[in-house]
């Protein structure tokens, strides 16, 4: 164990002297050197000015907080990726301290990076930074006023997050909306790894997601699971080019808060749980989310897997949800996923702007959904109104309970799904509860025993068109 003797404490004790506060930051850094054993921080705030650095190649090394509580706090000087950095460790633990990023001093105007360049090549300012790590802890963590990533793991394996709390974290962009950054992100495949037991609040981008370029390795065999996001400007949950993901039990609400922050201009649409990029063998299980004002789950590269028991809810009057669309989508923008194969049953949407489920692809079952509460925009096909007019060519598109659609961002083959047994109610419900695009057969679909329920009290059921 690496005990830092003689620190100067601020705030218990401590007669602040020039030299004190960079002493121990020195201190610090000193004992990080030997890359391994046990460093034990000072209670207190220390004040970091440059990045403390871990060195690369650590072995078995703990960074852990004192009991009275320690604090890493950036300067209004701090110049660096992050507050902590470290490469290719393993067996990296990190224990029960706290990390204040100090973003009003430290933010600037940042959009997103080139499509070709990593997050962690781009962001400065984080609060941790691992890279190519193999077995990695964090464990009981505060951070709060990071200016860009709580915490970015990138191409590492064997990584458990848990018990992490982030709050009032995240920067924006030239325009003064959100750029994804505040929560915790995953990138450049990485695989094995945990995300379990966090809290994140009040965060500018996305809650907790994976990402890697495009010509990158995919995330893989991760499970994010029984956390709690509430208000956030983008997505709380994002599962970005990945195999193998199951995201279960998460919790939270205001997804798409405060309104201000939406990056609407660039199509940023917030999402409860979004896809992109190629994602298979995955599972989105028993997530419950309340007030989104955007999409409930978006499933754009979503194939081979499964969305079930998942909820949202949204109780406020509609004026509340300016961005509020379909609960769940598909979309086929990766040219290498091809959206087939998703089993869809057991959710429940209370309240969507649009419609219940927007289908494009083949071999999917959706079954024994509710979508309640469709189309609170009050869309009929008039392509005057003023919120309903999008693609004129398909008139049934935004006032349909399940629509099966001809392509998204580039054509698809709608055919060989099974829509069964699903409740669907709404405006206008019983006239458009299964309704397809020009050119889409429903013939060729399997759909049966779907009820279908007008707000204004009439109701229908589905034939057997096979």
């Amino acid at each position: 164990m690496r005990v830092l003797p003689g620190f100067c404490m601020v705030g218990i004790g401590c007669i602040v002297m020039a030299g004190c506060s960079r002493s121990r930051e020195t201190d610090v850094a000193q004992a990080l050197e030997a890359g391994t054993g046990t460093v034990d921080l000072p209670a207190g705030t220390l004040l970091v000015h440059r990045e403390l650095v871990i060195p690369e190649g650590a072995r078995n090394l703990e960074i852990r907080g004192n009991p009275a509580g320690s604090t890493l706090k950036a300067a209004d000087d701090f110049k660096g990726r992050a507050l902590i950095v470290s490469k290719g460790a393993m067996g990296l633990r990190l224990t029960g301290f706290r990390i204040e990023g100090n973003r009003t001093a430290l933010q600037t105007p940042i959009g997103l990076p080139p499509s070709d360049v990593p997050f962690a090549r781009y962001y400065r300012n984080n609060g941790i930074l691992i890279e190519n790590a193999t077995r990695a802890t964090i464990r009981n963590l505060w951070f709060t006023r990071t200016t860009n990533f709580p915490l970015l793991v990138s191409a590492s394996s064997g990584v458990r997050i848990e018990s992490v709390h982030i709050e009032d974290s995240g920067s924006l962009g030239p325009a003064g909306r959100n750029n994804a950054s505040g929560g915790i992100l995953l990138e450049e495949g990485t695989r094995d790894f945990e995300v379990r037991h966090s809290t994140i609040r009040r965060v500018r981008g996305n809650g907790i997601w994976t990402h890697s370029n495009y010509r990158s390795p995919r995330n893989a065999n991760g499970i994010v699971a029984q956390n709690v996001i509430e208000e956030v400007a983008r997505d709380a949950i994002q599962v970005g080019h990945a195999t193998r993901i199951r995201i279960e039990n998460n919790a939270g609400g205001r997804i798409g808060y405060p309104r201000e922050l939406v990056d609407i201009a660039a199509s940023a649409i917030p999402v409860a749980i979004d896809t992109s990029g190629n994602v298979d063998l995955s599972a989105y299980v028993a997530n419950h989310f309340e007030e989104i004002d955007g999409k409930c789950i978006d499933l754009d590269g979503f194939h081979d897997g499964e969305v079930r028991d998942n909820s949202c809810i949204s109780r406020k009057s509609q004026d509340q949800y300016p961005y509020a669309q379909y609960g769940i989508v598909f979309n086929n923008s990766n040219p290498e996923a091809e959206p087939v194969n998703v089993t869809i049953t057991g959710n429940l949407i209370d309240g969507a702007g649009y419609g219940g489920i927007f289908l494009i692809g083949s071999r999917h079952l959706v079954s024994g959904n509710r979508l309640l509460g469709l189309n609170r925009d009050r869309c009929t096909g008039d392509m005057t109104r003023p919120g309903c007019n999008y693609a004129p060519g398909q008139p049934d598109l935004l006032h349909s309970g399940i629509y099966l659609g001809s392509g998204a961002d580039r054509p698809a083959t709608t055919v060989g799904n099974r829509i069964e047994r699903n409740e669907i109610s709404g405006f206008a419900m019983e006239h458009a509860c299964v309704a397809a695009a020009p050119g889409v057969s429903l013939a060729r679909n399997r759909i049966e025993n779907n009820r279908c329920t007008d707000t204004r009290g009439a109701s229908t059921v589905s034939g057997d068109r096979r």
